[in-house]
């Protein structure tokens, strides 16, 4: 969401704000707490403050905001009293689905349930079931969400729009190739010739090589349409048995002329009708899992175009072209090697081609660009961000081993580290989607404590159904809000939310270790034992050892964040920028070789972990353990942050064991249960042991007691 609601942000040596100052636009980051003066607006001047950091070439256009009032910098006590009751702009931001005839006195009707029940906002999002006239962007659907904003504003609730009629988002819900055919989404293709054969191109494909593989075959590769789709707004069959969708084209993503197309047909048009609201109550645009060839594309396709070679090998460092084969065959000993290196680089090429030009777009109207790529593990696309995100759905993560290993248990560490190393202020998880109408409540709190204590601090629970008619109830379910068991109840865990979501943001995160990770790919099995074994962490990636961070004997410093120990775990790929920096970091002993690396032989003095224990132990070499369980429990996680002067752990027993143990902590002073639930404060002991219920979360305050 990436509002600072009720809040200015001054330098730490400005005690009240000039008349004359200049105010602060709402997509300049503040600095973390720790290293600001925060003060307290009154409801009425409430504004977008964004998270993003200026990174390289970014524009960024400075738009005054309201002038502070009220005292300066809060007292302690203000903190817990925060804790107690946070701004709204720390509520949960469900995804709203439309998905059925809508009236305008319904969706008023909704909107003041949700307020009822500690809902302050929602991302309106356009869903299959909607009728033939109310089709995507037409003058219905932007006359109802023009009530829904001006209902919300009125509300002083806040309100997300989202970029496309259903997912993945970049086709307008098929206007894209209705405009210009050639725009659909396009891939590579193999087509396997005999010697002296010419590959039979069909109309709209390209040529892009013919190779003589290493087994004496050929293969021509081609450039085509993929075929892909996206989901569609309207049901061609509702009955038993017969529900079937639409699914319109989906747009190539890669071709910055149909990136463009795209935005004019959304973006533009959304500037054109709720620009008044934008910054205010209208915080962002949430883009939904791009994907490079849409659904269901052609059998055999993979992502990438002619066009993008140039780029592709100056990423790389060297000509891919004869190695194409290597994207279906593993004729060579480094074919797979090489297969990750090309998907790599045709990521980053993504990075550039649609989400850079969104993040400028959102940056220019004063809002921020939201959502999440497709993949679990993309870091690198986050740098375009400015609420950088995942998609916790379909069961990816579950109490038991999913919560720790696969590529889903990293994407929460994945959204809080960037948000953290890109300077931003809020990092988000669309999540419960297709978890289906098993899910509990437990389970609901247990996902999202999941969330909070990587680091987490804004949901988007998926999803509130406008409608549970016929086949809506099935679609993707369940609906967490007005229509579940819980509903009554929904303020509790509303509340908790808030609360846990204002505790990570504008805070200092208390971590000194890092695990090196790529653009799309994360390790899992060191980060496992760290979680284990309460040794907090985030996901660098490599790319910034030589973009913005500073190598030195102490180990990595990167925007505010001091890193005296970095892991390197599994990564195939070490670009050539990269080494030099980690023979520096192996050199001062801050580099960490898990299992050995491929380039173990070149990081001279780097140590070597081989199991679980080893790895523990070289870590505590080089960072002082935070916090110690006596006895140990690998149940247990924690988050350690500093806010308005004060130390929180956030504590949660991750199993579905009680566990009882004695807290020790690297820092002193007065302890103080926070409860989560309901805000209250209670005297904690530093000597006596602490039961934690099974999936129990707990927060710690340390510090001088207000």
């Amino acid at each position: 969401m990436g509002i600072l609601s009720g809040t200015r942000i001054f330098s730490a040596s400005t005690e009240t704000p000039s008349a004359n100052a200049t105010p602060q636009h709402p997509v300049i980051p503040a600095l973390r707490s720790g290293h600001q003066i925060v003060q307290r607006l009154s409801p009425q001047k409430q504004f977008l403050s964004m998270v993003m950091k200026p990174f390289r070439n970014l524009v960024v256009v400075a738009i005054g905001l309201a002038l502070a009032l009220g005292a300066a910098a809060p007292a302690p006590a203000g903190v817990i009293e925060d804790f107690k009751n946070p701004p709204r702009e720390f509520s949960v931001m469900p995804f709203w689905f439309w998905n059925d005839d809508l009236k305008d006195e319904e969706l008023i009707r909704q909107i003041a349930d949700f307020e009822t029940h500690g809902v302050y906002g929602f991302v309106i999002h356009p869903r299959i079931g909607l009728p033939d006239d109310i089709g995507w962007m037409s003058p219905r659907m932007i006359h109802h969400m023009r009530v829904a904003i001006e209902e919300a504003a009125r509300r002083k609730m806040y309100v997300v729009l989202y970029d496309e009629g259903m997912y993945p988002s970049g086709s307008s819900s098929g206007q894209v190739v209705a405009r210009n055919p050639h725009h659909a989404a396009r891939g590579l293709a193999k087509i396997d010739v005999a010697p002296g054969e010419t590959p039979r191109l069909e109309e709209g494909w390209k040529l892009v090589a013919t190779l003589d593989r290493t087994n004496g075959q050929r293969v021509a590769v081609v450039e085509r349409p993929s075929g892909g789709v996206i989901r569609g707004l309207r049901y061609l069959g509702e009955g038993p048995g017969q529900v079937k969708e639409e699914t319109p084209p989906a747009g190539d993503i890669l071709n910055p002329e149909a990136v463009a197309s795209f935005m004019e047909l959304v973006y533009d048009r959304f500037a054109k009708e709720f620009g008044s609201y934008f910054g205010t109550t209208i915080l962002g645009v949430f883009t939904d899992e791009p994907d490079m060839l849409g659904r269901s594309p052609a059998r055999g396709m993979v992502r990438g175009n002619a066009a993008l070679f140039g780029q592709i090998n100056r990423i790389l460092g060297y000509d891919f072209k004869p190695f194409l084969a290597d994207l279906w065959y593993a004729d060579r000993l480094d074919s797979a090697r090489r297969r990750a290196q090309y998907l790599r680089a045709v990521n980053i090429c993504l990075e550039e081609t649609y989400y850079r030009q969104l993040s400028e777009w959102c940056a220019k109207h004063r809002l921020a660009l939201t959502g999440h790529p497709a993949g679990s593990m993309d870091l690198g696309t986050q740098r375009y961000f400015q609420i950088p995100g995942q998609d916790l759905v379909w069961r990816y993560v579950e109490p038991g081993s999913k919560a720790l290993a696969g590529e889903h248990s990293t994407m929460a560490k994945c959204a809080s580290s960037a948000m953290l190393h890109l300077g931003r202020r809020r990092n988000a998880n669309e999540l419960y989607g297709a978890y289906g109408h098993n899910l509990t409540y437990d389970e609901m709190q247990w996902l999202a404590s999941w969330c909070f204590v990587r680091g987490q601090n804004l949901l988007y629970p998926h999803a509130f159904y406008y409608s549970i008619r016929g086949a809506r109830f099935d679609e993707r379910p369940p609906d967490v809000g007005p229509h579940a068991a819980w509903w009554e109840q929904y303020r509790t865990y509303a509340d908790y939310c808030r609360r846990l979501s204002w505790l990570n943001t504008d805070s200092r995160q208390v971590c000194e270790l890092a695990i090196l990770g790529d653009a799309a790919w994360l390790p899992d099995e060191s980060a496992r034992i760290c979680f284990q074994h309460q040794r907090d962490f985030n996901y660098l990636e490599v790319r910034h050892l030589w973009e913005n961070a500073n190598i030195g004997s102490g180990g990595v410093e990167l925007s505010g964040m001091a890193y005296r120990a970095v892991i390197l775990d599994g990564l195939s790929y070490l670009p050539d920028k990269a080494l030099p920096l980690l023979e520096k970091l192996a050199r001062s002993g801050r580099l960490i070789l898990w299992k050995g690396s491929p380039s173990a032989s070149t990081l001279k003095g780097a140590q070597v972990a081989g199991t679980p224990e080893e790895l523990v132990a070289a870590i505590d070499k080089l960072v002082k353990p935070d916090i110690i369980l006596q006895p140990a429990s690998e149940s247990i996680r924690y988050r350690h942050v500093v806010k308005g002067g004060r130390d929180f752990y956030i504590l949660f027993n991750e199993e579905s064991g009680a566990v009882t143990t004695k807290i020790d902590l690297s820092v002193n002073g007065q302890r103080q249960w926070l409860n989560p639930f309901t805000g209250d404060t209670s005297d904690a002991s530093a000597v006596e042991p602490v039961v934690f219920q099974p999936h129990e979360l707990k927060v710690l305050g340390v510090g001088k007691q207000p």
